[in-house]
This record gives structure tokens, sequence and C-alpha cells, in this order.
């Protein structure tokens, strides 16, 4: 159900027609205007960033799926069972953890706070605060089952993100950061898929 909302910055805006764009917004806990997206949504950032709405979206958007990515990779160190599992959680959380070294400038360039304008909102693909508390809860086989799950769809959907953000982006070193995490989610997709408890 739809709740009336105060008007939302051209920022938040942007975010919003990214997701639309993605197919997502129908999925994702936050709520939407009621006017499909219009000019309101592509509109010129405001005179305190220099963002375009789309550059935006997905900066602020890639910010924190990686931060919450990383809170639950951490915890892999202690509770997965598997050990090449243990292993990959290593890999992947030292270069999400990069990721986050670039895409944290990236908002300052764009004059954007690095605060995250998700927090409280269903994200696809974004591990939430009921998730860590489920890993946090769970041991062994029962942690990888989870780890794997919300790993998977983390990489999948800021993969998919980020492929939007090449088509439709106006920064370069927004689409140049974008296309190397496309890669970087490929390459820990097709490593993923060949642990022995993914399947």
């Amino acid at each position: 159900m739809r709740r009336s909302a105060p008007p939302k910055p051209p920022v938040v805006l942007g975010m919003l027609a990214l997701l639309a764009l993605l197919g997502l917004t129908a999925s994702a806990g936050c709520s939407s205007p009621t006017e499909p997206a219009t000019a309101s949504a592509t509109a010129a950032p405001s005179a305190s960033t220099d963002a375009a709405p789309t550059d935006a979206a997905w900066v602020q958007l890639m910010t924190p799926m990686n931060e919450k990515a990383v809170a639950l990779l951490a915890l892999a160190a202690d509770r997965a069972a598997e050990p090449r599992l243990r292993a990959f959680a290593t890999r992947l959380r030292s270069a999400q953890e990069g990721e986050l070294g670039r895409l944290r400038p990236l908002l300052a360039r764009m004059g954007l706070p690095d605060t995250d304008v998700h927090a409280g909102h269903d994200m696809p693909g974004m591990v939430t605060e009921q998730d860590l508390e489920a890993a946090e809860a769970a041991e062994g086989a029962a942690f990888d089952r989870l780890l794997l799950a919300r790993i998977r769809d983390h990489l999948r959907q800021s993969a998919q993100v980020s492929r939007s953000e090449i088509a439709a982006g106006e920064r370069a070193d927004a689409k140049r950061l974008a296309a190397a995490l496309v890669t970087a989610r490929e390459a820990a997709l097709t490593e993923l898929e060949g642990l022995p408890v993914a399947g």
C-alpha cells in the first residue's frame, strides 16, 4: 500500500527513475511518486550537487549495498562451515571494501553526502538488518546457505544496476567505475557458482 510522502529532492527522484528503468521499483520497499516519472525525475541536479540524477542514484545505491554486503561477509570468517566459502567471502570482502574506497570519493566529487538514503527500505539485492541478525544467529550449514543466497542476490542486482549506469549515466568516472563493478560481479558470480555449497 502506498503511503503519502513529502516531495522528494531531485537526487531521490533520479534514484526512483533509475530503479524504474530496471523494473525494480515495484518490488522495492521504497515508496514512489504516484505520477509517472516525467521531467521532474530527470530534472537538472540541485545546485549543491555535481551529479546527474542517474549517476547520483547509482552511487547512492551502490555504496550502502557494498557496506551491507561487507558486514555480512565479515561474519563468514567465524561462521562459515565450508572452508572454500570462507576463503571466497574473505576475498570478496576485500574487493568490496576496495570498491567502497572508490565509491565514497565519487560521492564526494558529486557533492553528495556519504549517508544511506535507502535506510529502512527493502531494496532488491540489499543485505538488510534482518539478514544480518539472522546471520549472527545462524551457524554451520545454515549460515552458509544464508550467506550464499544474500550474496548471490547482491552480486546479481548490483551488476544489473551498474549496467544501467553504464547505459544511461552521464559522468565518465561513474561509468568507468560501474564497468569495473560489472566485471568484478561477473567474476565473483562465476566463482560462487563453482563452490561445493552453491548448488
